[in-house]
């Protein structure tokens, strides 16, 4: 035997030099041997006689290892594998097609006969690690850096099945710089050359796999999704570059499962409990067909259906999932696979198995026909039966013996099913690709050889690593396909049919593409689908929602739940002015000033401009009160000016009444000044009018008040002497009555109440009146004037009073003008007023203190009404209000102080006399009072009397 050193090539010199060692403390033989204490039991093909090259294969034929006892009390054997499965027993065969296709190509490796050697992984890394060391070493005895035996060259591995297995096996060949063509082993943890230099596929990585996943949940508006993945590096990896990418985008994870490596009925249950649980319609799985089909076959006991699942490509077209009912469960699925084709006469290779051949082959043929090849087997069996059931039995055909003649084509199984070859086309492409490279590496042209110091390499004692470069460099197209082969960095292009779980009319499930992705494109062409020909699980026959909450229409927004997913949230209106005019919208947008968001919250509209509108009812009504107050007063003026020379208009000091109505007037009219949209002209002259008006009115008032108050304190001082004096008078007769004396005649008493003492001329005339009046005005309109100079009134744009509206007012331009303005007005009110009240026993026919005292009180309490309510008010009612004080007031002076006198001018004639305009005769409780209608004629009569009437000082 001789021991080939993996790393130095140099013979086992030292492995023969320290057996001598291992003979003095093991009592072994001197004769070197390459072994461990241990026997891999491997099953599988083998073909290496007069072989040139050989390439090995390793393909998951069994789906998981035989349970042992795991005694350790006896030599450990390596265990067997149990669970045939259907599918990937033809991988095996279409690596021995392509194989046997190659050897018979007169272009492809003319000189060179292919041969193989082929291991059951049995979906274990253990039984991966057992082949892959199997493979470097040469025997089954596996001994470490050391190929021993002779025979043809390893070429390199096709294998070895799932991702998990890869990644064992290539860690184990990167350290001898082996090369390993996977098939199916898409995982994003093979990507990296550092880990894994020697590692090379025919199946797209699946970071381009979680790519297109993630752009079909992106594509039907998913957002809230479940996620299921198998306890191996395919599923880990695989469902970590989904999530990533559909968090990016805003997609929420429901929940996320892993599926047991060893079938756990507690798991499983506890995950379907889960999917039944969550609100999630989609659930996206990464897994392979044996790792899921024990979740399948629960989903359909407890009958879980209304989910749409998104398939891996290791699944997708898999009939191990394809089982009897489960169309109710996962029709409708949608799913990846990798590029399929049509391979000319594999059909006819399956067809033509030999059960014979080998020992994997027969295990092949019992499982599916369920009889034995072994006719000692079969005899043993039917002794049996018949013993138990009291029969016979044929000795020459003993009953469970399989014929060797049995028909595949009948069976029309997983195995012989060509109509969905994906995973099988990519075994046939890993098989040609290496044959490509050896091609390339057997006709190097010497002297152009790309290796320094050699140049080409001798495909009969090639290294490994010298048949890497040419794999990594092949670029080639795959027979009957045309299809232009080369690794682009480490595995072939990114390209997936887009595969819908459709149903025929026998309730059988259809494998039909209804798009593509393809990674190559820009990424706004990547993917290709045809909604309209998706068949979906539900009744409605259209795309499932799946979603935590519902989205938030226009007019709301995104409310994030506390300890929730992003995708859980509350849908929370828009606070009045604020709008959101988009789906989902995360914040409300504020409105600008001059608008204010709709019903709806959706829009900002402009707002309503409100201002008190001539043309409205509230405007026609207030403009007929101001013209019939206007009215009224200039027929008051009319009558006076008919009645002029009348003792009651002469009386009253006609300019004086002619001013009083005059500024009534005004304030009449000047509240229609406050109607219509504010102008800088309306602003500056309707309250100037009404300050001046009221100042005319009020300091005119209060002159006649004050006449009335000093001629009442005048009288009421001359009375008090006339009554002391007759009461001296009294008593001087009394007395000169008791002493005897002449007889004196004493005096009437009851003339006394016409008497009074001395009264003095009347200190304020009509004429000081009126210069009271003029200067209390002019006062007013000095300071209005210096208002309108400093800081005039202005139109504005009142967006802060009502939200929904512009109020269109008048800024008084200074608050202390105005207060000081109006507050004038109300001293000369007050002013008036207490004049008036001092002067309201002054009592004759006609009583002109208590008119103006009740004038006053009219206007006081009209306006201490108003300063609340218009405080109360917004917009043009807040106009209305001061207009309605305004017409008030004026219609309570006109009434108080003018009413009385056009009742005698008009109805009373009689009493328009001079008589009438005496004060009349004091009332027992010895008081009079008397007006300014009277007051002349009585100062008069007064000072007469108390000249004629002798009274001793």
């Amino acid at each position: 035997m001789i021991c080939l050193h993996r790393l130095t090539m140099e013979p086992c010199r030292i492995l023969l030099g320290l057996s001598v060692i291992f003979y003095f403390y093991a009592s072994v033989s001197a004769e070197a041997s390459c072994k461990l204490k241990a026997r891999f039991k491997l099953s599988g093909y083998k073909d290496v006689e007069k072989k040139k090259v050989i390439i090995g294969g390793m393909f998951p034929v069994h789906m998981r290892v035989a349970s042992s006892a795991g005694s350790t009390s006896r030599l450990p054997v390596s265990s067997g594998c149990e669970g045939m499965n259907y599918r990937t027993f033809r991988w095996t065969q279409t690596m021995l097609f392509a194989i046997d296709e190659i050897n018979n190509m007169n272009e492809l490796l003319p000189n060179t006969d292919l041969g193989y050697v082929i291991y059951d992984s049995c979906f274990t890394i253990s039984k991966a690690v057992e082949g892959t060391l199997t493979y470097l070493t040469g025997q089954e005895e596996a001994v470490p850096n050391y190929r021993c035996g002779t025979g043809p060259p390893l070429a390199a591995l096709v294998g070895a099945g799932g991702s998990d297995l890869s990644v064992a096996t290539a860690r184990i060949l990167g350290l001898y710089h082996f090369p390993q063509v996977s098939y199916s082993s898409s995982s994003s943890a093979l990507n990296s050359w550092f880990q894994f230099p020697t590692f090379l596929r025919t199946i797209p990585s699946d970071k381009h796999q979680s790519d297109a996943m993630a752009r079909l949940v992106l594509h039907f508006g998913w957002t809230w999704v479940g996620i299921i993945a198998a306890d191996d590096d395919y599923g880990k990896y695989g469902i970590k570059d989904f999530k990533e990418q559909v968090e990016d985008a805003g997609v929420c994870i429901s929940f996320s499962e892993t599926l047991p490596k060893v079938n756990s009925p507690e798991d499983i249950h506890r995950i379907v409990q889960t999917i039944i649980e969550s609100t999630a319609k989609i659930v996206v799985i990464f897994s392979s067909d044996v790792d899921l089909s024990p979740l399948v076959l629960e989903l359909i006991r407890q009958n879980v259906t209304n989910r749409t699942w998104i398939a891996s490509e290791a699944w997708v077209t898999s009939a191990l999932i394809n089982q009897p009912g489960v169309s109710s469960v996962l029709g409708g699925t949608i799913g990846f696979g990798v590029k399929r084709a049509d391979i000319p006469g594999l059909q006819r290779h399956l067809l033509n198995l030999d059960p014979y051949a080998n020992p994997l082959t027969e295990e092949f043929w019992e499982t599916l026909f369920n009889c034995t090849l072994d006719y000692g087997k079969a005899l043993r069996d039917s002794k049996e039966r018949a013993t138990v059931f009291n029969g016979t039995m044929s000795k020459a055909f003993p009953a469970g013996l399989c014929t060797g003649s049995e028909s595949l084509a009948q069976l029309n199984n997983t195995y012989s099913d060509i109509s969905q070859l994906r995973i099988t086309y990519s075994v046939y492409k890993a098989v040609y690709a290496v044959a490509h490279a050896l091609h390339n590496l057997e006709h190097c042209e010497p002297g152009h050889g790309p290796f320094i110091g050699i140049g080409c390499a001798d495909i009969t004692k090639f290294e490994p690593w010298q048949l890497m470069y040419y794999l990594k460099n092949v670029r080639f197209k795959v027979p009957h396909t045309d299809e232009e082969v080369y690794f682009d960095g480490r595995g072939v292009e990114g390209y997936y049919d887009i595969i819908n779980w459709g149903l025929d009319s026998n309730g059988v499930i259809l494998y039909v593409t209804v798009g593509q992705y393809n990674a190559s494109l820009a990424p706004e062409e990547r993917m290709t689908i045809k909604n309209d020909s998706i068949v979906w699980n539900n009744e409605a026959l259209e795309p499932p929602r799946s979603v935590c909450s519902e989205n938030c229409k226009p007019g709301t927004r995104k409310g994030i739940r506390q300890g929730e997913p992003v995708c859980c949230f509350d849908c929370i209106p828009c606070a009045d002015g604020e709008i959101s005019n988009m789906t989902n919208a995360r914040e409300c947008v504020l409105c600008g000033g001059d608008h204010w968001s709709n019903d709806a919250h959706d829009a900002c509209v402009p707002k309503i401009i409100e201002f008190l509108a001539f043309g409205e009812p509230l405007g026609i009504t207030l403009i007929v009160i101001s013209a019939f107050g206007a009215l009224v007063t200039f027929a008051i003026a009319v009558v006076f000016v008919v009645h002029f020379g009348t003792p009651l208009v002469k009386a009253n000091d006609a300019l004086l009444s002619f001013s009083l109505l005059f500024s009534l007037m005004v304030t009449f009219l000047c509240s229609i000044v406050f109607l219509g949209e504010p102008q800088n002209w309306s602003c500056m002259t309707s309250q100037v009018a009404l300050a001046l008006g009221f100042a005319l009115c009020l300091s005119s008032l209060m002159g006649k008040a004050a006449l009335l108050m000093l001629r009442a304190q005048a009288i009421k001082a001359a009375r008090a002497k006339a009554k002391a004096a007759a009461k001296a008078a009294k008593a001087a007769a009394e007395a000169a009555a008791n002493s005897g004396g002449p007889d004196v005649i004493a005096s009437n008493t009851t003339n006394l109440n016409s008497l009074a003492a001395r009264v003095k001329p009347d200190i304020l005339t009509f004429a000081h009146q009126r210069v009271i009046a003029a200067a209390a005005t002019l006062i007013q309109a000095l300071a209005c004037t210096v208002w309108l100079i400093v800081l005039p009134p202005y139109p504005m744009k009142n967006t802060s009073a009502q939200n929904i509206k512009i109020i269109l007012e008048c800024n008084e331009g200074s608050v202390v003008f105005i207060c000081c303005i109006f507050a004038y007005d109300i001293l000369l009110a007050l002013l008036a007023f207490i004049f008036a009240f001092l002067a309201r026993k002054l009592e004759d026919h006609f009583s002109e203190a208590k008119c103006v005292t009740f004038g006053m009180l009219v206007f006081f309490i009209v306006w201490i009404s108003f300063v609340p309510a218009y405080l109360s008010t917004r917009g043009k009612f807040m106009v209305a209000v001061q207009i309605f004080a305004i017409l008030a007031s004026s219609f309570g002076l006109l009434t108080c102080i003018f009413l009385p006198k056009c009742y005698i001018l008009l109805l009373k004639p009689e009493r328009n006399t001079e008589e009438m305009m005496r004060p009349r005769d004091k009332p027992r409780d010895g008081t009079s009072t008397g007006t300014s209608a009277s007051l002349a004629t009585y100062a008069t009569e007064v000072n007469s009397t108390i000249a004629s009437t002798p009274i001793d000082d």
